[in-house]
C-alpha cells in the first residue's frame, strides 16, 4: 500500500463532500425537468417482427413509457447501454413500460437481441420520423438517448423528459466503476464480444 497521497480520513471527507455536491446538482436537474413543458406527441407507427406497432400501445397498463433511442447493432456503445438496461429491466418495468428503438430492420433487431439475451421489446424507427422529431437523428446521423412519455386518461401522449447518452453519463454503471481505477478507462472502448 502506498504511503503517498492524502490520508484516508481526508479522502473520505472530500469524497463525501463531492457526492453531496453531485446530489445537490441532481436535485436541481430533477426540478428543471419538472419545470420542462410537456410536449404533445403523435401516435407514431413502428415495426417489429410481427408488423406495425403504435406508440400508444407501448404503455400497456402503465401511464409512463421509457423509449430508448439506440443507434443499432453497429454501435458498441449503444450495445453496452442496452446490456445494462436488460439487467435492471424488471425494476424499471415495475414502475413504467420500457422499449428500445433503432434504425435496424426488425429481423436484424430480433437476431441481435436474442444473441445478447435482451428481454425488452425492440422496434424499428427506420421508416418514421420519430428519432428526428425527438431530436435523436440529424444530418449527422443517429444519436443515443432516452425519451420519457406519459399518457393521460384521455389517451393524449406527452414527452415529459429526455436526455442524450454518452461515455461517462449516469445511465451506464461501467463508466463509474472504471472511475475507481486510478487510470480510469485508459482508452477502453466497448466491444460486441470480448
Amino acid at each position: 500500500m502506498s504511503t503517498t497521497g492524502i490520508s484516508s480520513t481526508k479522502y473520505k471527507d472530500q469524497m463525501r463532500d463531492y457526492h453531496m455536491q453531485i446530489n445537490a446538482l441532481r436535485e436541481k436537474m430533477r426540478a428543471l425537468r419538472g419545470d420542462q413543458s410537456r410536449e404533445p406527441v403523435e401516435d407514431y407507427t413502428f415495426k417489429d417482427a410481427q408488423g406495425e406497432v403504435q406508440l400508444s400501445s407501448l404503455f400497456g397498463d402503465k401511464s409512463t413509457l421509457f423509449v430508448i433511442h439506440n443507434m443499432g447493432k453497429s454501435c458498441t456503445y449503444c450495445t453496452l447501454w442496452a446490456d445494462g438496461f436488460n439487467g435492471v429491466l424488471p425494476h424499471l418495468q415495475d414502475r413504467a413500460a420500457f422499449v428500445m428503438t433503432s434504425p435496424d430492420a426488425p429481423d436484424v433487431q430480433q437476431d441481435f437481441a436474442s444473441s445478447r439475451g435482451w428481454a425488452f421489446q425492440i422496434l424499428s424507427n427506420k421508416d418514421n420520423s420519430f428519432a428526428q422529431d425527438m431530436g435523436y437523428k440529424s444530418e449527422n446521423g443517429w444519436e443515443p438517448g432516452v425519451s420519457v412519455f406519459q399518457k393521460n386518461d384521455d389517451g393524449a401522449m406527452v414527452r415529459v423528459a429526455n436526455t442524450s447518452f454518452g461515455p461517462g453519463d449516469d445511465y451506464c454503471g461501467v463508466w463509474h466503476l472504471f472511475d475507481l481505477i486510478p487510470e480510469g478507462t485508459d482508452g477502453w472502448q466497448p466491444k460486441s464480444k470480448y
